[in-house]
């Protein structure tokens, strides 16, 4: 069985384009606590704000998003996410004109909207163009390139941010990144891509979102993505610090391991995508969430350790790496299957809102695990991510005796 059908590859190719976009935001802004903690002197706890404002902006967005898809089409879902992603890049000019870091808030926060209607948008698609059966590989897929992405923020934040750190250096990079935003928005805006327009969703959504909540594996879908969203942008988040402070570097030079660390996840998604050819997705979830906690341990063990604990670091995110589309798949799929089995409206676009919304884990755990490494030191803030991960693992245990039972 294909995984993306001839008919559908060139709308799967326009719409898995739209992965590495926000991928480039998720990764520029995690830089931009090391920036900002510089430039104006800021605590960790400060400095979180940056990934309260950007993974906030997901919670608050994702629903209206999924309504307006509903509403309109895939593709209008797509111009409006353009739209507020450029249009929060380039308000970064006039903050830095201010220097207000609650200008720069209100600038990241705009802009993540923008990412939280691209995703809310996309992920459902991909999973849609083509055989349920293989929709969670074919997530795996689009969701590879979202890292390929991340690499490329994280080089232009090494090059026109980290080299020369200001606030014009950060401004102007995402300035210029608005402007590219709006020319990318104009080519899909005037594309053959498909309008994709939902008419199937009839309930209202209190009656969806009651019916969600019933279903067992949909909600601890939810629940494990919130934990594992907080533990990948919290490990994420402190990377840069914590090599610069166990290497002796300065914030460039970490910016190249932290490249590396993302290069490594990339690399690790590609190949749990070629696994799941042979092996149950939940069986690798199980798997990578177990090997995330192992190596979040090891790193609050390892002060003092050097590049054993770095590399200790690194194999973290080279482990989690299939979470996100694996909980997401797993997780819409069984409420797809419940609204084919049980004959009922379907919930997908509702659901997947709610999938999207559990991101809000990265504006809530990211600071507690600031908190810690305020209070104690920025190894120990480690356990945090370790156990976020531990409840991806009781997940992933969850979905297997699930699947051995059935």
């Amino acid at each position: 069985m294909k995984t993306v059908e001839k008919k559908t590859l060139l709308p799967f190719i326009l719409v898995t384009s739209l992965f590495l976009l926000w991928g480039l935001a998720n990764n520029m802004t995690d830089t931009l606590l090391a920036a900002f903690k510089k430039i104006m002197s800021m605590s960790d706890t400060q400095t979180s704000l940056i990934q309260f404002a950007f993974y906030g902006a997901y919670f608050v967005i994702a629903l209206p998003a999924a309504l307006f898809i509903r509403k309109h089409s895939y593709k209008s879902g797509v111009v409006l996410g353009l739209c507020l992603y450029a249009g929060g890049a380039i308000l970064f000019m006039p903050a830095a004109k201010t220097a207000s870091y609650a200008f720069y808030l209100v600038a990241i926060y705009i802009m993540a909207s923008g990412c939280s209607v691209l995703e809310t948008t996309a992920n459902p698609y991909i999973m849609a163009m083509g055989s349920p059966e293989t929709a969670t590989r074919r997530l795996n897929i689009a969701q590879a390139f979202n890292p390929i992405g991340s690499i490329l923020g994280i080089i232009l934040s090494k090059v026109f941010i980290l080299k020369d750190i200001s606030l014009y250096s950060v401004s102007g990079t995402y300035c210029a990144l608005g402007v590219v935003l709006v020319f990318i928005m104009v080519v899909m805006l005037f594309s053959m891509m498909p309008e994709g327009r939902d008419n199937s969703a009839a309930d209202s959504v209190g009656v969806t979102f009651r019916r969600l909540m019933k279903n067992r594996m949909y909600v601890f879908g939810v629940i494990a993505q919130f934990f594992y969203v907080g533990a990948q942008i919290g490990c994420w988040s402190f990377t840069i610090r914590i090599v610069m402070q166990e290497l002796g570097m300065v914030e460039a030079q970490a910016a190249s391991v932290y490249l590396y660390t993302i290069i490594g996840f990339c690399a690790s998604r590609f190949i749990y995508t070629w696994l799941m050819k042979y092996f149950a997705p939940s069986k690798l979830l199980l798997f990578g969430s177990g090997m995330a906690v192992l190596f979040c341990v090891l790193v609050v063990m390892g002060q003092g350790w050097g590049w054993t604990m770095v590399v200790f670091l690194m194999l973290v995110s080279f482990f989690m790496s299939l979470m996100f589309p694996t909980i997401y798949g797993i997780a819409l799929g069984s409420v797809r299957k419940g609204t084919v089995e049980s004959n009922i409206p379907d919930d997908t676009k509702i659901g997947a809102s709610g999938l999207i919304m559990a991101i809000l884990g990265g504006a809530l755990i990211t600071p507690l695990q600031a908190m810690v490494s305020d209070a104690a030191d920025i190894y120990l803030s480690y356990a945090v991510p370790a156990v976020c991960f531990a409840v991806v693992l009781a997940f992933s245990v969850y979905v297997v005796s699930k699947e051995k039972a059935s």
